[in-house]
C-alpha cells in the first residue's frame, strides 16, 4: 500500500504542474489518496460508473478544447450520482446550486430539474468553469472558484496578494478539493496500481435510449410515457432522473425511453393520451374547517397516496381551509359541495 502512495513526477492537472517537490503538497495528496483508498467500495462505485457516464462529459471537453482532467469534478462533486443533494442544496451530477444552474440554462423547478440530467448539467458546468478559467487564468484556481464561488475566492486572491493555488490560504473544504481530485485522477487512470481489479463485465454498461419527442398539452401522468414506450414508470424515472414526481408539466419534452420501446412510439402514445383524457373528471375541492387528507380520499373514493400526488403535498404538512385540492373522483362518486370565499355554494368539475 505504502509504495502505491509514491507519487512520480511530472504530475499535472488540467495541463498545469502540480508542485509535488513542495512537503505540503505532496502531503496533501497522500492524505487525500489514503482517504479514498480507505473507502474502497466507493472507489469501485466510482469505476463502475465511470463507463456509463465518463464517454459523455469526455466528448463535450474534447469538442470544447478544455481539459480531460475537469472529468473528474464531477467525481469529486456527486460520485456520478443524480440524485446527490449537498447539506447546502446543490443538486445532481455536477452539484450546481440553484441559482447557477439557471443563470448557465438549466431547468429548475416543481416539475423538472435539470441538474439531475447527465446531458443539460455536463453542458452547463463545462461553460461555468470556462467562464471560471477565463476569469483566473488557472484550471486549479478554476476549479476551486467552481467549489466556493468567484467572489470568495477572487477576494482570498487579492487579500493574499497571491494568485497560484497551491499558496493559497482556503477554507478547509476548498483547500482539499484540487488535492482529491487529483487523488481521484491518480486512482482512476491506474486502479491496478491501487488494487483495484475489474474485468469489463464489472462495469456498468453505457447508457442505451433513444430520445423521443413528447407534447404534452397538460400535466400528463409518466405511466401513459411508461406505457407508449411499452415499459414500466421506473424505466422512464431513471432514463429521466431530472422529471421531479409523477407528472410531466405542459409543454414540449425530449425524454429517453429504451430503445425497443421506440418503434410507433408516438402512435401509442396518442392512443393512450386521448383515452386517458377523455376518462377525466377533475374536481377541484374546497378545504373546510376539520377536513383532514384522509377522510376526503374516502369521500371521494380515492386512494390517499393519489390524492397526495395530484396536488404535490406533503403528507406530514397539514392542509388548511381555503386550500383547494384537485380531484378525480369514481364515476358513482357525487359532486362536492364547495363554498367559495363568500360563502355560496359551488361545484366546481373539469372535463377535460
Amino acid at each position: 500500500m505504502m509504495s502505491a502512495l509514491s507519487i512520480t513526477t511530472p504530475l499535472e492537472f488540467c495541463g498545469e504542474p502540480v508542485p509535488v517537490e513542495v512537503q505540503e503538497v505532496r502531503e496533501r495528496i497522500e492524505k487525500e489518496l489514503l482517504l479514498s483508498l480507505w473507502h474502497r467500495p466507493q472507489v469501485i462505485l466510482w469505476l463502475k460508473r465511470s463507463r456509463r457516464y465518463m464517454p459523455y462529459i469526455e466528448e463535450v471537453l474534447r469538442s470544447e478544447g478544455m481539459p480531460d482532467d475537469l472529468k473528474y469534478v464531477a467525481i469529486a462533486e456527486s460520485a456520478l450520482r443524480p440524485h446527490a443533494r449537498s447539506s447546502k442544496g446543490a443538486v445532481g451530477f455536477w452539484q450546481f446550486m440553484n441559482y447557477t444552474g439557471q443563470q448557465y440554462g438549466l431547468v429548475i423547478n416543481r416539475r423538472i430539474d435539470e441538474r439531475r440530467n447527465i446531458f443539460a448539467s455536463t453542458q452547463a458546468a463545462i461553460r461555468y468553469l470556462s467562464d471560471l478559467y477565463a476569469t483566473f487564468g488557472s484550471w486549479a484556481l478554476a476549479a476551486a472558484a467552481y467549489n466556493m464561488g468567484e467572489v470568495g475566492l477572487n477576494a482570498e486572491i487579492v487579500e493574499q496578494g497571491v494568485n497560484n493555488y497551491y499558496q493559497l490560504y482556503l477554507n478547509l473544504e476548498t483547500q482539499r478539493y484540487i488535492f482529491r481530485i487529483i487523488a481521484i485522477k491518480l486512482i482512476l487512470e491506474d486502479p491496478a496500481k491501487y488494487g483495484f481489479y475489474l474485468a469489463e463485465e464489472d462495469y456498468y454498461p453505457a447508457l442505451s435510449f433513444d430520445r423521443v419527442r413528447v407534447q404534452c398539452f397538460k400535466e400528463t401522468p409518466i405511466r401513459i410515457i411508461a406505457q407508449a414506450a411499452q415499459t414500466h414508470f421506473k424505466v422512464i424515472k431513471d432514463l429521466n432522473p431530472e422529471i421531479r414526481g409523477h407528472y410531466l408539466p405542459e409543454g414540449n419534452h425530449a425524454i429517453l425511453i429504451p430503445k425497443e420501446g421506440s418503434e410507433n412510439f408516438q402512435a401509442r402514445y396518442r392512443d393512450l393520451l386521448k383515452h386517458w383524457s377523455s376518462n377525466q373528471k377533475e374536481q377541484t375541492y374546497l378545504v373546510k374547517e376539520g377536513d383532514h387528507l384522509t377522510a376526503i380520499a374516502e369521500r371521494f373514493g380515492v386512494s390517499l397516496a393519489s390524492l397526495i400526488i395530484w396536488n404535490r403535498l406533503n403528507p406530514k404538512a397539514p392542509i388548511h381551509p381555503g386550500d383547494r385540492l384537485i380531484i378525480y373522483p369514481k364515476e358513482s362518486v357525487p359532486l362536492t359541495v364547495d363554498e367559495d370565499e363568500n360563502g355560496n355554494n359551488s361545484t366546481s368539475v373539469k372535463n377535460n
